[in-house]
């Protein structure tokens, strides 16, 4: 067939590169880097609406950005893995502003973001083994994650006074698809549901990683609900200002933070499980320049201390913070972890957080004086997660990490 240089071109443009190969192990018994069985290598941006189907795996070969303009849909139940790599070579999918995602699983069929070291493929899913077959939920930092960056105001500051735009971390300055922040408090970066992100948090730099999921500057009319992250190296998610509100999210076994807050995000999260975040249970800063807006976080259940593992401690605010926490309990505790401040931080409120701890050693749990009107001990909490939510789908729930919550 006679093709002219046009045709031509928009073939090579829609070739993808499949790759096959097998699962194996090295001699000396460690299993490594699994060479990739049948699939798509992603190496372009997305400049135009793109739909990944269930039928493929695609796999990241760099930092892939859905561009202005653009729409990605992921199809339910299919798998996103990214290549190994730091600095600017981490792997990572960020929507820029103007983009949208339209990532909808459902809770027969995740959509799971994992790293290619993991040997899950379309057999596991159709069969209903979302669990990675070969990766502990503790091996971190293989990968980058999903970053999701909108047009809605955020409190961010420099030199020269507030900023309404600013680069998010994790991604290089001389890459402004990393830009967020507007004047557009309901904008719409698309649709997350039942959405599993797993062993990310790759090093970008000196003590800079990636998160879990990171929303940076995301409207309210961006729905996100049934998300987990499991063994990501640096924090579950995080939210850089924006309205945008969560339901249904478990972070497990993060490497620093599980839920981190900053610049003014506005929006609420609502049914939450931590698990055994090494650094802060939560880390909920305030305001970076003068717009002030507070959010709220209820209906949760914390371990902050499974398994073997624990948190740094139950929850850090600054002077500044702004937020509701509502209905919170802590089933597990271990003497040392606290909730640092409760007496300079006004914009923070307490409502019905629950400890499971003697009442009489209740303040032992408080880093600066008695317990505050709204904490209180007990061994059990009618306020709670509704962890059920979490059955099925979620690695967190397969692997017993919700059992009796």
């Amino acid at each position: 067939m006679r093709m002219n240089k046009l045709t031509f071109a928009a073939i090579l443009l829609a070739t993808i590169t499949v790759v096959s190969c097998k699962k194996n192990n090295d001699d000396d018994g460690t299993t490594p880097t699994p060479p990739v069985t049948g699939n798509i290598i992603v190496t372009q941006n997305i400049s135009e609406n793109t739909t990944w189907s269930k039928d493929n795996i695609y796999q990241l070969g760099g930092r892939i950005t859905v561009l202005s303009g653009a729409t990605l849909t992921i199809e339910a139940g299919t798998i996103i893995k990214g290549e190994a790599g730091t600095g600017a070579n981490a792997t990572a999918l960020l929507v820029a502003r103007g983009g949208k995602l339209m990532a909808e699983g459902t809770a027969n069929m995740p959509i799971i973001f994992t790293s290619i070291a993991d040997e899950i493929d379309q057999d596991d899913i159709a069969a209903g083994n979302f669990a990675s077959p070969n990766l502990a939920p503790d091996v971190n930092g293989l990968w980058g994650g999903l970053l999701v960056c909108g047009k809605a105001r955020i409190s961010a500051s420099n030199s020269s006074g507030d900023v309404t735009e600013v680069q998010i971390e994790g991604i290089p300055t001389s890459d402004q698809n990393g830009l967020y922040g507007g004047t557009d408090d309901a904008d719409n970066s698309g649709t997350i549901k039942y959405v599993s992100v797993r062993h990310g948090g790759t090093n970008i730099g000196a003590g800079n990683e990636i998160n879990g999921i990171t929303l940076a500057g995301v409207g309210s009319g961006t729905v996100i609900e049934n998300v987990e992250v499991v063994a990501n190296q640096d924090d579950g998610i995080e939210w850089f200002g924006g309205k945008v509100s969560v339901k249904n999210a478990i972070v497990w076994n993060a490497g620093d933070d599980a839920i981190d807050t900053d610049q003014s995000w506005s929006g609420t999260l609502d049914n939450f499980v931590v698990i055994t975040p090494t650094g802060h249970c939560f880390e909920l800063d305030g305001p970076e320049g003068t717009y002030a807006a507070s959010h709220t976080i209820k209906n949760g259940t914390v371990r902050a201390e499974f398994d073997g593992n624990a948190s740094a401690d139950l929850i850090n605010t600054d002077k500044n913070s702004m937020v509701s926490l509502e209905n919170i309990f802590y089933p597990n505790v271990k003497m040392g972890q606290q909730i640092n401040r409760t007496t300079d931080n006004p914009s923070v409120m307490f409502t019905n957080i629950v400890l499971n701890v003697p009442a009489a050693d209740l303040d032992d749990y408080i880093a600066d004086g008695s317990a505050p009107t709204g904490v209180t001990a007990g061994s059990s909490s009618s306020n709670k997660a509704n962890a059920t939510v979490f059955n099925g789908w979620s690695w967190s729930a397969i692997g017993g990490a919700t059992a009796g919550i």
